[in-house]
C-alpha cells in the first residue's frame, strides 16, 4: 500500500506531560480505530466522553473523542480525535493501540497539513501562512501569517489566474478565426483590456509590499565598532538582560552573540561582535574577520564610537557604501557611546550611555521607525516568501511581453499567457510543485 493511502496518527499538541493531549488519525481506517478503541462511533463533529480501551480490552483512559467524516474534516479524509489525559504512559499506551491496527503508522512531519493541501482544502499560499503562524514569535508575524492563512493571497491568485485564462481565449479564438477578417480584432482589443488590468494590479501588488517577505525572519542589526566602547554593554540594554559578558578587558567577546527582540511587534535580531582592531592573537582575529562579516550582511549597522572619537575607517567604508546605494539608506548608524563621561557632541548622530541607559528610548523608537520603514507595508501585505515574489514577478513579466506581441502575432502573446498562468499555478501549487512540497511541509511539527 503507498504511504498516502495509509492511516496516518501523530500527537497534535504539545509535549508531555500536560493537563490534556491531543492525537489526532486521519485516513481510511480512523473510523475503525475510533470503533476499537471507544466502542462506538459518537455523532459528527460532536465531542462524546468514553473510557478508551485497548486490543485486550483493558482502559487505557477515559477521554474526549471527536469523529469528522470525510471529506467535511481538516485532511479532507475521515479524523478521528482523541483528548486524553498528557502522561507519557497515556500517551505511550494509546500509540501502542493505534498502531496495532493494519495499515496505520506515526505521521511524518507536516503529514497531515500536506494531506489537506493534495485532498484541496487549502492551496500552498495557505499551507505556508499556516508553518508562519505556528513559528509566529511577534504579533505582527502572526497577523501576517493569519492573513495568508485566510486566503489572502491564494484567492487573489485564483482570481488573476482565471482571468488570465479567460484572456487567453480570446487571443486563441482569433488564432481560430484568423481567416475572419476583423473578428481576430474584435477579439483582441477586450484581451489587451483585460491583460492590462492584471498586469497593473500585479505590479501593485509587487511594487507595495517593500520587505514584507522578510518579517517571517527579520530584521538584522549588528553592533559594532572598536573594542571597549560598550558594544555589549548596548546588547544587554536592548535585550534588557544579561545576554553578552562585559568586561573592561579588550577582546573579551570572540564570537557573534544574537538575541531576539520584538519591537513593536517586528522580529529584530541583534548581534553583538568582536571588537575590531588589528591582533595577533588568532582567535581574536577570526572574531574580527565575521565581525566584519556579519556587519556587511546586516540590515543595520549601529557603529559605537566613545565620545566624541572619529568613526574609524570601516565605519567608513561602510557609511561609503550606503551613500553609493549597495546598503539601504541610513543602514549605518554612527551611535556615540559614555556620554556620562562627558565630551560627546552628537551632532544629530545617536548619543547614549549604554552603561546608565540615557538615549536608549530614543535610539529604540528611531530602530521601530527603521523597521516599519524596512518592511514597508505589511498590514494587508500579499507576499510572505521569495518564493511567491518570485512566482508573481515570472506572471507580471510574462503578461507585460504578452502585450508587447500582441501586436506582432496572437500566438506569441498566447504563449506569454499560459507561461503567466503556469506560474500562478506554481504559486497556488496546483502545477509541478513537487520539488517545493517536500522542503515546505517538512519543516511542519509532527502532528500538523
Amino acid at each position: 500500500m503507498h504511504p498516502r493511502d495509509q492511516t496516518i496518527f501523530a500527537l497534535s499538541s504539545g509535549r508531555p506531560p500536560s493537563a490534556i493531549a491531543l492525537v489526532r488519525v486521519s485516513g481510511p481506517q480512523a473510523t475503525l480505530a475510533l470503533t476499537l478503541l471507544a466502542g462506538r462511533l459518537p455523532t459528527p463533529r460532536q465531542a462524546t466522553r468514553r473510557v478508551l480501551r485497548d486490543g485486550t480490552g483493558q482502559p487505557i483512559d477515559e477521554a474526549v473523542v471527536l469523529w469528522f467524516p470525510g471529506p467535511a474534516s481538516a485532511t479532507g479524509e475521515d479524523v478521528a480525535e482523541f483528548h486524553i489525559h498528557g502522561g507519557r504512559a497515556v500517551l505511550a499506551a494509546l500509540f501502542t493501540a493505534i498502531s496495532l491496527i493494519p495499515n496505520t503508522r506515526a505521521a511524518d512531519p507536516g503529514e497531515f497539513t500536506r494531506r489537506a493541501f493534495e485532498n484541496g482544502k487549502l492551496d500552498l499560499t495557505e499551507a505556508e501562512g499556516l508553518d508562519d503562524l505556528i513559528h509566529a514569535d511577534t504579533d505582527r508575524q502572526r497577523r501576517q501569517a493569519l492573513r495568508q492563512l485566510q486566503g489572502l493571497l491564494g484567492h487573489r491568485a485564483r482570481d488573476w489566474r482565471e482571468r488570465i485564462i479567460e484572456a487567453s481565449a480570446l487571443i486563441e479564438a482569433g488564432i481560430d478565426f484568423s481567416d475572419e477578417g476583423d473578428v481576430p480584432a474584435e477579439l483582441r482589443a477586450p484581451a489587451v483590456r483585460a491583460i492590462q488590468a492584471l498586469y497593473d494590479e500585479i505590479a501593485d501588488v509587487l511594487a507595495a509590499q517593500g520587505h514584507s517577505e522578510r518579517l517571517r525572519d527579520g530584521l538584522v542589526v549588528a553592533i559594532a565598532g572598536e573594542p571597549n566602547v560598550g558594544k555589549s554593554t548596548l546588547m544587554n540594554q536592548l535585550a534588557r538582560r544579561e545576554v553578552a559578558i562585559v568586561s573592561p578587558h579588550a577582546g573579551t567577546t570572540r564570537d557573534v552573540i544574537e538575541a531576539q527582540l520584538d519591537l513593536d511587534g517586528y522580529p529584530v535580531t541583534v548581534i553583538d561582535t568582536a571588537g575590531i582592531r588589528e591582533t595577533d592573537d588568532p582567535v581574536e582575529q577570526e572574531g574580527v574577520r565575521r565581525a566584519r562579516a556579519r556587519a556587511d550582511d546586516a540590515d543595520l549597522v549601529l557603529w559605537l564610537v566613545e565620545g566624541d572619537h572619529a568613526a574609524d575607517p570601516d565605519a567608513v567604508r561602510l557609511l561609503r557604501r550606503s551613500e553609493e546605494g549597495d546598503r539601504p539608506d541610513g543602514s549605518v548608524w554612527i551611535v556615540r557611546n559614555k556620554i556620562d563621561l562627558g565630551g560627546a557632541d552628537p551632532r544629530g548622530e545617536f548619543a547614549i550611555s549604554a552603561s546608565r541607559g540615557d538615549g536608549i528610548a530614543e535610539l529604540v523608537d528611531a530602530l521601530v521607525k527603521f523597521a516599519s520603514d524596512f518592511f514597508g507595508t505589511t498590514e494587508g501585505g500579499m507576499v510572505t516568501r521569495t518564493r511567491q515574489r518570485d512566482l508573481l514577478s515570472q506572471a507580471s513579466d510574462s503578461l507585460r511581453r504578452s502585450l508587447e506581441l500582441v501586436e506582432e502575432g496572437e500566438e506569441l502573446a498566447a504563449e506569454e499567457l499560459r507561461a503567466a498562468a503556469y506560474a500562478l499555478g506554481r504559486l497556488l501549487g496546483r502545477v509541478d510543485v513537487e520539488d517545493v512540497l517536500g522542503t515546505i511541509f517538512q519543516k511542519f511539527c509532527i502532528g500538523k
